[in-house]
């Protein structure tokens, strides 16, 4: 495997060590059957607070590299989080060197025009933006090509001081294939990210919190936790009222302003007909804290 020294220049110093060309695009996802939880081999999953499903992705050596196997399991355990009535809301996270630095490049590397097309190569990334609970991305050191598109996939990214985020993909040859060009020009506008898809230069965790691409950065050796504590704060809410309010602003990508305030109109009335809005008007009213039932 080539270094790619160009993938990882213009990194602040706190920022993770050198990495190799191994991770820097995003790669596709087999149709396979849904995996027993202790058959994950790519990932860990637990629930390290009430209502808070947390993803680790595990494969340390490759710093992450997100290979077909790692997004079948992680889109895998998503899905489950989604169906299980105890989660509340999802935190995906990688190591403290890599949050995920990229894709193998060996999985794509020989692949003709003709294979990609006929599989959807990278097709099945976007199983992860269908899933109705809120996502955290907590981000420690390289999000890098796939990384920084997984990252964008979700609702908030929480990042240390020692993130990088990038899209190095052109240093390969080729461009972004998973959202880059397109999630990262609404979250930081067209001439930023034409500078960084162009160039394939790195952002610092600061920068990208003041581009917007960041909610926030937190002190170092505390994103996962803060990410937790925020992701409990969800669970707490009516999963009725958290999941419109996650489809109104995500339809806000795609919809015109007056089309995007007839469906946040719309999302809003649909909820006086549920019981959290009765029993969350009523606490406020009487002073104290509502007793959601999700329904």
């Amino acid at each position: 495997m080539l270094a790619l020294r160009a993938g990882v220049r213009a990194i602040a110093p706190r920022a993770a060590a050198p990495l190799s060309a191994r991770a820097m695009l995003s790669t596709s996802l087999p149709r396979l059957s849904p995996v027993a939880e202790s058959s994950y081999s790519c990932i860990e999953v637990s629930t390290p607070k009430d209502g808070v499903r947390l993803v680790t992705l595990n494969r340390p050596k490759a710093l992450n590299a997100l290979n077909s196997q790692l997004f079948h399991e992680l889109n895998d355990a998503a899905e489950k989080a989604d169906e299980d009535a105890s989660i509340g809301a999802i935190v995906v996270t990688g190591s403290e060197k890599a949050f995920a630095a990229g894709a193998d490049i060996k999985e794509m590397r020989d692949m003709t025009y003709a294979q990609a097309y006929k599989t959807n190569f990278l097709g099945h990334w976007s199983k992860l933006t269908q899933i109705r609970k809120p996502i955290i991305s907590a981000v420690n050191g390289y999000a890098l090509g796939g990384g920084c598109e997984l990252a964008m996939m979700t609702d908030i990214i929480l990042a240390s001081p020692t993130a990088v985020f990038g899209q190095p993909e052109i240093n390969l040859g080729v461009i972004p294939g998973a959202g880059g060009t397109q999630r990262l020009t609404r979250a930081i506008g067209k001439s930023r990210t034409m500078e960084i898809v162009l160039t394939g230069r790195n952002m610092t965790a600061d920068e990208a919190e003041a581009a917007g691409l960041v909610a926030r950065v937190v002190r170092e050796g505390s994103v996962v936790e803060e990410a937790i504590n925020v992701a409990s704060k969800i669970a707490k809410k009516s999963q009725v009222a958290v999941q419109a309010a996650k489809e109104g602003v995500n339809a806000s990508y795609e919809l015109t302003l007056a089309e995007g305030i007839h469906l946040e109109r719309r999302l809003f009335q649909g909820l006086f007909s549920t019981h959290d809005q009765k029993e969350g008007m009523t606490a406020f009213t009487e002073k104290r804290k509502p007793a959601f039932k999700n329904e």
